[in-house]
């Protein structure tokens, strides 16, 4: 202990009611001066009725310091006549002083030689005993934590901070050393004193002891506390005290220690020669461990872990009875089933009988638990379900090691009429991902069980899982499904196969990427390599006795038109990772070989002979990573035998072709690209041979379209081989490809000059229509074939050889006919529709097609297309493309697309937009015209998806447009709104001035939030000078709407009036819309006509309270019900307000005459009446209340 603390330490002792003489006795800590210092206690205390002072610290400091300190003071107390009593008092008092030393000095009394336990022990001061060692440890371990964080070595805190560190030298330890040197004696000392103690007649210190030593680990006190005669009701304690170290939620030495105490001392006491009420305690401990589980996962698995533990410890029945227990919990709260099925699991080794004896029987608990976790395979809670197909996947696996047979198997894991197929079915659809993932990995570990054949529903669930979101997920399935075409390589199963894994192949996930690559190089490439040593014995009849069961089909399925992408991306990855082995392409020819020795063997004609499918088209695609492989012998050969053939049926007409002839067409393509994949192997007279067929074959313009590009392509590369240099090679190749262009063009010169003869007229319409016979069908048909081919083949070649120059003849065929290929924008057909877009936003983003003329225009309405394809590609071309290759285009068609849209010809300026291309008698093919509900809308979401493009000062300028060109060309007279399409593009006119999308507010441009991230001055003065640039354009607008548009508004309203025109409406609308930002300066801007300010005043008031009354009815309405009846109040209060301010307008402004008022819109039920069927007054008095109405319907 710290000397400065010893010495205050004395002098409170000695200041406590001690005699002044024996102070400097109990300097000394003798026994003498223990004595003395207890009999100088002992008279005040026998004379007074006060609390008794502690004993001083040298005095508690010797009675703990060892045995001999203590073994004669109760003799000696006797021989002073001091009874041993007067202990207790001043020992109770120091615990609250000194504990710790206290404590021990205590514990050394109660062990000591002659000790009256029963004097000296007392409930009161034992629990004070128990919380100084309580305290003492948890002092020892805040000091620990205290001194690690202030270690100078973890950092430079202390080290930067010298005033700190000088304090921190100057006070005194929390916890004196000496002191926490004193803990372990002291639970040695209770471990020691624990079995002598009367504690069985204090149940209350008894378990505060069990607490204690629970709660510091100290299980030789527990130990002791079990061996003591009292040990039948601290079982209990002690089980209720280390549950919560056995469940602990963190892995510890304590817990672990907890455990093994349990297993090696509790449960021993519940032997047959135990005690009944130790033996019963004992039984329910794992029962008691259970419904004390936590639920978190981690905490839950170390919880089974501890349970399962004890239970092996256990005696057979008392196993048996808690496996018990676990099924009637697996069947009752959530909680309960959770924990259960995690049991289950860990139970079974314990329960399963050993390797010799028979496991099968009726009775088993490996066949309840089986059926347990079946049936919780479709438990209500998601968490469990998942739980449960996760264990039994790992049952199946410990009981397919005990020799269970898979019949037994498959019959037990049946719930009622509903096999083990459909309900792994059902759980591959689950809602819960847990689930879905569990379900996954049970089938690759039950996938003997599930049997064939295959259930094709659960095949279907599987190749779904396969393009989960969840990665987990769509490994498990990959797993899954692989593992079932591993093990039952059946049709449906490969099929199902082909179309869920290598689409994975551009996952994007990495691993997954790789995991299928590597699958698709087992299950299907090492496969077919095994074909590689087949050969053709003389009783062979069909080729699928020749080769591996499944070759031909998983050829045949691999090619199919939508796994062949995702395949060729596999053998590139494959090829480039050195992954593809020469034997592959040895097979694919030893396959295509036989295949044809077996056909000619047979004595059948061999221009009927086609390849095993799929053979070629693989070869082709293995070929380039393999090339020395390929044998040119092979290559030449069938070369010769599929051309010769080809020519035979291009001989041939359209009727008499073989029905073969179109996979000898695919044939040809794939051998093209594998002589190209090989053609730097070949020797180079024969590719010289090879190429100059080619050519001549190209040159004729009358192959199959799907042969074209594959001839251009290996033409290309057999140049390359043919030359000696790469820039010699590049000129041969530009030579031919410009020698083909211009043939190709040739042919469309003469087919185009033909057909126009044809039609007799000056237009060119293709392809040909009217219906002709005999020789001239047949020429036309040739001549169409050849014009095709020659277009085809043009493509190709630019692509082969972008060098060549065809731009201008493209612009020159293009822009053409443009006018009459922007009519199928508007054909009855969706894909004709589709394909002329793509192909006109193509041309127009290489600059082949300019946006000029009407083209633009008529764009337009593919924005409201019925198609929601087309739709999406022109949001896509006008939202992203157009806006950053045009900006301006947009706002400087804007007013033509409104005449356009609504067929409008009235005004003079715009009237050439609908006459160009109308040579056809359909000018309005473009148009949307129409007032109805349907037609507008199309036109505003077009109008809004111009406005999105267009920056703010351009908004504002389309908006002085449209007062001058639309608003005041009605004005003027040059436009009428008498016409139809007139008053259409006038209403439009209104509603886009009114829309949302055609304001313009500051927080536009002075949004800079992206530079504010970046930070910096440079970001700060951008955001400054965007904000100045809002508030502009905002002073603009305001500045506009007064000087421009409102003086036009009004001379409009004045128009529109005279003609009674239904427009009224619309008009007012417009004008609230503009004002309603502006209602403290209206006066100001409408000074001009105080009747207009004061209708619109009143319409703003009006529609605010409309709003206010439509969510009151509703209110209303929900809390009536659907049979209330009653009036809304909210309607009522607006009755009133449209009573009183019509009297406060009326009060403010007498009714002028009727020549003279601005007459609003009038209803057109009163528009049929005579001049005089109704009173002037009372159609004054309809035409005044009109404008409330207006709103209504608008």
């Amino acid at each position: 202990m710290d000397a400065d603390e010893m010495d205050v330490d004395l002098d409170g002792a000695g200041g406590i009611g001690s005699p002044p003489s024996a102070s400097p006795a109990s300097a000394s800590g003798s026994l003498p001066a223990v004595l003395s210092e207890l009999a100088a206690l002992h008279r005040p205390a026998s004379s007074s009725s006060a609390t008794s002072p502690p004993l001083s610290l040298p005095s508690i400091t010797f009675l703990s310091s060892g045995p001999a300190a203590v073994a004669s003071i109760f003799p000696r107390l006797a021989e002073a006549g001091v009874p041993a009593s007067s202990l207790l008092p001043p020992l109770e008092a120091s615990l609250s002083a000194h504990p710790l030393p206290a404590a021990v000095a205590y514990l050394r009394l109660l062990l000591a030689p002659a000790s009256p336990l029963l004097t000296l022990f007392s409930p009161l001061p034992f629990l004070s005993l128990l919380l100084a060692i309580r305290k003492a440890a948890a002092a020892a371990a805040a000091s620990g934590a205290g001194s690690a964080a202030s270690n100078p070595s973890s950092g430079s805190g202390a080290a930067s901070n010298p005033r700190k560190r000088k304090n921190q030298r100057q006070k005194p330890p929390a916890a004196p050393r000496a002191a926490q040197s004193l803990l372990p004696k002291a639970l040695s000392l209770l471990a020691d004193a624990a079995g002598r103690l009367p504690l069985g007649a204090h149940p209350d210190a008894r378990r505060s002891l069990v607490d204690t030593a629970a709660e510091l680990a100290a299980f030789d006190v527990l130990a002791a506390v079990l061996g003591s005669d009292y040990h039948a009701g601290a079982v209990q304690d002690v089980i209720r005290a280390l549950a919560p170290v056995v469940l602990s939620a963190t892995k510890s030495a304590a817990r672990v220690a907890a455990v093994q105490f349990l297993v090696r001392k509790l449960v021993p006491l519940g032997g047959e020669e135990g005690e009944e009420a130790v033996r019963k305690a004992v039984g329910y401990l794992p029962r008691y461990l259970a419904a004390k589980a936590p639920d978190k996962a981690e905490a839950r698995a170390l919880a089974v872990e501890a349970i399962v533990e004890v239970v092996r410890a256990l005696e057979a029945e008392v196993r048996e009875g808690f496996a018990g227990y676990v099924v009637a919990m697996a069947r009752g709260k959530a909680k309960g089933r959770l924990l259960a099925v995690d049991l289950v699991l860990a139970l079974l080794p314990v329960l399963l009988p050993s390797e010799g004896d028979d496991c099968d029987t009726e009775d088993s608990w490996w066949l309840k638990f089986l059926l347990l976790l079946v049936e919780r395979c479709s438990d209500s809670m998601g968490g469990v379900r998942a739980r449960a197909l996760t264990n039994a996947a790992q049952v199946l696996d410990v009981l397919s090691e005990r020799g269970v047979e898979v019949d037994r198997l498959q019959e037990v894991m049946r719930i009622g009429d509903m096999g083990l197929g459909e309900l792994l079915r059902r759980r591959c659809t689950d809602d819960k991902a847990a689930v879905r993932k569990a379900v996954l990995v049970l089938i690759t570990k039950a996938i003997g069980l599930i049997g064939r054949p295959m259930d094709e529903s659960l095949l279907c669930a599987m190749g779904t899982a396969c393009s989960d979101p969840l990665v987990s997920i769509r490994k498990a399935a990959l797993a899954a499904i692989s593992e079932v075409f591993r093990k039952f390589p059946d049709e449906k199963v490969m099929k199902e196969w082909l179309q869920a894994v290598p689409p994975l192949v551009i996952d994007s996930e990495t691993s997954i990427q790789e995991e299928c690559e590597n699958l698709f190089l087992e299950l299907v490439l090492n496969r077919i390599c095994q074909a590689a040593k087949s050969k053709l014995d003389d009783d062979s009849i069909t080729l699928e006795e020749v080769f591996p069961e499944g070759t031909l089909e998983l050829l045949k399925s691999i090619c199919d038109g939508e796994v062949a992408p995702c395949i060729k991306k596999i053998c590139a990855s494959l090829g480039k990772k050195k992954k593809l082995k020469p034997l592959l392409a040895s097979s694919l020819q030893n396959i295509i070989t036989l295949s044809e020795s077996l056909w000619s063997r047979n004595c059948k004609p061999i221009e009927n002979w086609t390849a095993p499918i799929g053979s070629w088209w693989l070869l082709s695609e293995v070929s380039s990573f393999a090339p020395k492989s390929v044998d040119w012998k092979f290559l030449s050969h069938h070369w010769k035998l599929l051309d010769n053939v080809g020519q035979d049926d291009r001989g041939k007409a359209c009727s008499q072709v073989e029905p073969n002839s179109a996979l000898w067409a695919v044939n040809r393509v794939s051998l093209l690209q594998t002589i190209s994949n090989v053609s730097m192997e070949l020797p180079v007279k024969p590719a010289a041979e090879l190429a100059q067929s080619l050519l001549t074959r190209i040159e004729d313009f009358d192959m199959n379209l799907s042969e074209v590009d594959a001839h251009v392509k290996a033409l290309k590369t057999l140049c390359k081989r043919k030359a000696k240099s790469a820039n010699e090679g590049d000129a041969l190749i530009l030579k031919w490809a410009q020698q083909l262009i211009c043939s190709a063009f040739d042919i469309l010169d003469q087919y185009i000059k033909e057909a126009s003869e044809s039609a007799r007229g000056h237009s060119f319409v293709t392809p040909m229509t009217g219906k002709r016979k005999g020789m001239k069908q047949t020429s036309a048909s040739k001549s169409t074939l050849r014009a095709v081919v020659a277009v085809f083949t043009v493509g190709s070649l630019i692509l082969a050889c972008p060098t060549a120059d065809v731009k201008d003849i493209t612009l020159c065929y293009t822009q053409f006919y443009m006018s009459k290929i922007t009519k199928s924008l508007r054909d009855t057909c969706e894909v004709v529709r589709r394909q002329t877009f793509i192909l006109l936003s193509k041309l127009l983003q290489r600059d082949y097609v300019k946006w000029r003329g009407v083209l633009f225009l008529r764009f337009l309405p593919s924005l409201v297309d019925e198609s929601e394809k087309i739709r999406h590609l022109a949001d896509y071309l006008f939202g992203n493309i157009l806006k950053a290759k045009a900006p301006l285009l947009a706002y400087n068609s804007f007013i033509e697309a409104i005449y356009v849209l609504n067929d409008c010809t009235g005004h003079g300026v715009y009237s050439d937009s609908q006459s160009q291309g109308s040579s056809d008698g359909r000018p309005a093919l473009f148009a949307i015209r129409g007032t109805d509900e349907r037609s507008r809308s199309k036109r505003m979401h077009i109008y809004v998806s111009l406005l999105k493009q267009m920056a703010p000062e351009h908004l504002l300028a389309t908006s002085a447009k449209l007062c001058a060109e639309i608003l005041a060309a009605v004005c003027d007279g040059l436009l009428s709104v008498d016409d139809a399409g007139g008053r259409a593009v006038l209403q439009d006119a209104l509603q886009i001035l009114a829309c949302k999308e055609m304001r313009i507010h500051p927080n536009i441009l002075s949004d800079n939030s992206e530079m504010d991230e970046e930070g910096g001055e440079g970001g700060a003065t951008a955001s400054a000078l965007l904000a100045a640039k809002g508030r502009a354009v905002t002073q603009v607008a305001k500045k506009n709407l007064i000087q421009i548009a409102v003086p036009i508004f009004i001379e409009l309203k004045r128009l529109l009036e005279s003609k009674n025109s239904p427009l009224i409406g619309c008009l007012m609308e417009c004008l609230r819309a503009l004002l309603k930002d502006y209602k403290n300066e209206m006066e100001e801007i409408l000074v001009a006509d105080k009747q207009l300010q004061r209708e619109l005043l009143y319409d703003m008031q009006k529609y605010e309270a409309g709003k206010g009354k439509g969510k009151a009815a509703a209110q209303a309405e929900a809390e009536a019900g659907p049979s209330g009846t009653g009036r809304s109040p909210a309607g009522e209060s607006a009755r009133a307000t449209v009573r009183s301010v019509l009297k406060e307008v009326n009060l403010k402004a007498p009714t002028p005459p009727l020549h003279s008022m601005s007459v609003p819109k009038v209803k057109s039920i009163l528009g049929s009446a005579g001049p005089g069927s109704l009173r002037p007054d009372v159609l004054e008095s309809v035409r005044r209340l009109q404008p409330f109405e207006s709103d209504d319907e608008s």
